[in-house]
């Protein structure tokens, strides 16, 4: 632990006088880069590893300034090194992203030689993004839109993995470099990493930069649902773009700026000394975090999940079906509620009613009650058909979680209170694990390891699921009594 401390303050040390990173206005620099705003520090219940306030900090100062010659993009790169630069042309049907990701996997093939190195060795060694579950983990999400959209990550990967290994083999990269697992490890990286810049769409790693946690960006947004949605649902109301375009500048707390020629780092709220400083990347559900990040949130703001709706649902009116969605704390969106409304309506009826679906009004108590009825046996159903309850997936939960002090003894007295274990025999089964008492000798390995911080992910992100819609049945029956007092 020391060395790794020792370590990873010589990279710190590194940044401030090789790359010229710094956290101060001043141009008098402490000994490394994280002095005078920011300090990294371990918050163990909110992202790990990140940046705390050496101080207090006020709401847009200036806490971060990371030069553009210190980040890590395809373009410097590839200045420096025209075998690559050569190469990659030879390749130019690769996206961006692909050329980024080659050249991150080029630079870790040179170890101690690359420029990079010092910063390279501090990227996390594995992440559980949505295209690195495998079978078994991703059947443990349970809900068919989750499945489809971990099944389409994993065929993305493969697909651009394939695509660029002429041009790995070109620059006849290491025979490990050349696999799948590189290649899906280097596009986590990317994906998970990156910042924008305006000049590269694959975006740039940022030493230091990128050691922010996330804090999810949703105060910001409530006022302008009813907004979107109004312009969605009525194309003759004018929306304000001025408001809409006031509040997606806010959705970031920082960017590349040219008259800095620096990516520059403002903090999002005020923080008191010791706090952990965060960043927003941007508004994403708790299934987007996992695809794009490998992390999801107990409290998302941000978070959304789709029941299925009836055909006639969908073309009472013009929404699209991405705005038809339940909102995480269990209430229906606005443009959900408008368009049951007018479903539960006549057809000869619903232009006379339009324009007060359109604006969030009930329609008439026996409307609202038709629907409020329908949302509630439509979750109900929704929550009776899912393979486990969450009486269960809460045990489960518990069970994995003694698994991280190698208790499998605990997890298999918790396991036998689960009123089904077909789930927990599956995963033995799929990591060749002949019985529960082998299992609760054993020491697991880092493949075994990854596996279950992947089911654990999973079963996290139902549980959220699953609790959204007993909120909504909550909400649907809190709406219903309402209209028999």
């Amino acid at each position: 632990m020391e060395h790794e401390q020792g370590s990873f303050e010589s990279f710190l040390t590194w940044t401030s006088s090789h790359l010229g990173i710094s956290d101060s206005t001043t141009t008098n620099h402490s000994q490394h880069s994280l002095a005078h705003s920011l300090c990294v520090s371990i918050f163990p219940h909110s992202g790990g590893r990140g940046l705390g306030a050496v101080r207090d900090l006020k709401k847009g100062e200036l806490i971060l300034k990371v030069p553009k010659s210190a980040l890590l993009t395809s373009e410097s790169i590839m200045q420096e090194d025209k075998k690559l630069c050569l190469a990659v042309n030879r390749h130019s049907s690769l996206s961006s992203v692909q050329i980024l990701t080659v050249c991150l996997l080029y630079e870790v093939g040179k170890g101690k030689t690359s420029r990079w190195h010092p910063y390279l060795v501090h990227l996390p060694q594995s992440y559980d993004l949505l295209a690195m579950f495998g079978e078994f983990e991703k059947q443990a999400l349970q809900v068919d839109e989750a499945m489809w959209v971990t099944e389409k990550a994993v065929q993305k990967a493969k697909s651009e993995w394939k695509e660029a290994l002429a041009l790995m083999e070109d620059l006849i990269f290491k025979p490990q470099l050349l696999t799948f697992k590189a290649w899906v490890w280097a596009a986590a990286t990317i994906s998970s990493r990156t910042l924008h810049i305006p000049w590269d769409e694959a975006g740039c790693l940022c030493p230091i930069g990128d050691l922010f946690n996330y804090d999810a960006s949703g105060e910001e947004l409530s006022g302008i649902e009813n907004v979107t949605a109004l312009s969605n649902g009525d194309k003759s109301i004018v929306v304000d773009e001025d408001q809409i375009d006031f509040y997606s500048q806010r959705l970031t707390d920082g960017g590349f700026e040219e008259d800095s020629n620096a990516y520059c780092f403002y903090a999002r709220t005020n923080y008191k000394k010791g706090d952990q400083v965060l960043l927003c990347y941007g508004t994403y559900t708790n299934l987007e975090l996992l695809e794009h990040y490998g992390f999801l949130l107990q409290e998302n703001p941000n978070d959304k999940i789709f029941i299925p709706l009836e055909p006639a649902m969908y073309t009472s009116t013009s929404w699209s079906k991405e705005s038809l969605y339940i909102h995480h704390d269990g209430k229906p969106s606005f443009a959900l509620l408008a368009a049951l409304r007018l479903w539960a309506t006549p057809h000869n009826k619903r232009r006379s009613v339009g324009h007060l679906a359109y604006s969030g009004s009930q329609l008439s108590a026996d409307n609202e009650i038709i629907i409020m009825k329908w949302l509630l046996k439509t979750c109900d159903a929704v929550l009776k058909s899912m393979p486990t309850s969450i009486e269960d997936d809460n045990l489960l939960m518990n069970a994995l979680d003694s698994t991280i002090s190698q208790d499998f003894i605990t997890f298999m007295k918790i396991a036998k209170l689960m009123s089904s274990r077909d789930e927990i025999y599956t995963f033995l089964e799929a990591h060749n694990i002949t019985d529960a008492l082998s299992f609760s000798e054993m020491i697991l390995s880092k493949k075994v390891r990854s596996s279950m911080e992947r089911w654990k992910l999973a079963v996290l992100w139902r549980l959220r699921y699953k609790k959204v819609l007993v909120d909504c049945i909550s909400y649907c029956n809190r709406v219903l009594d309402s209209f028999m007092r």
